[in-house]
């Protein structure tokens, strides 16, 4: 999860189930559901390759389908780093809302997987206006380019996460949820992006950009100067 921050609706005595926990819930969460998967090797694969859950917590497992509770029976749905992994987004984002009353969701944007490519992630997700869009990567070209993209894997595999958490705002998004949310499933790659006025990459500085010494070091000071004198 990159944006616990933006959890923060849950109350003190509220009951909260968090979906898909893989090996790090969130400590506010109550119980766990968890698919069930053929092996453990795919679990951890689906989870993200970070381990196994260790909980004293009621955990609960499901084939993938409607889920094993009844309807209101949590006053808080987590749902962090799933959706991008399920068939039909439409049906599993019904049964997040009849379970729970409110919660939290978060997933990874195209932008990301078009650079790593996790062949965990089937579905390209975006949310605007309160509608979850939603499409398959197999109606993409994305994997035709699976030999550009094993650069950024072996990147992220060897635990360089600079460009992640450099473009975190853009390469996944989270939000609270209260009310109904639309979801949609379309074919036009314009529908899980941001528009070009929404970037500010104003986050990036100078200083993040070059080291401190050598020749990129003597260009980013002649670089500020010039800036400076604009």
């Amino acid at each position: 999860m990159f944006f616990e921050d933006k959890i923060k609706s849950i109350l003190p005595g509220d009951q909260v189930l968090e979906i898909g926990p893989g090996a790090t819930p969130y400590y506010r969460s109550d119980v766990f559901l968890e698919k069930i998967f053929d092996t453990e090797q795919e679990l951890i694969a689906q989870s993200g390759n970070v381990g196994i859950l260790s909980t004293q917590k009621k955990v609960v497992y499901y084939s993938g389908d409607v889920f094993p509770f009844k309807n209101n029976e949590f006053d808080y749905v987590i749902c962090s780093h799933v959706l991008e992994h399920v068939d039909d987004i439409d049906k599993f984002v019904k049964e997040i809302q009849r379970v729970g009353k409110k919660g939290y969701i978060e997933f990874p944007l195209i932008y990301y997987d078009y650079l790593y490519n996790f062949p965990e992630h089937t579905q390209f997700v975006f949310f605007r206006n309160n509608c979850i869009f939603w499409m398959p990567k197999t109606e993409t070209a994305l994997n035709t380019f699976s030999d550009v993209q094993k650069l950024f894997y072996k990147s992220c595999d060897q635990k360089y996460y600079r460009i992640i958490d450099d473009f975190k705002k853009f390469f996944f998004q989270g939000f609270e949820w209260f009310d109904i949310i639309e979801t949609k499933r379309v074919s036009d790659l314009s529908m899980l992006t941001y528009q070009a006025d929404e970037f500010d990459f104003s986050f990036l500085t100078i200083k993040d950009n070059f080291p401190s010494k050598g020749i990129f070091a003597k260009f980013k000071i002649l670089l500020l100067k010039t800036i400076n004198k604009v």
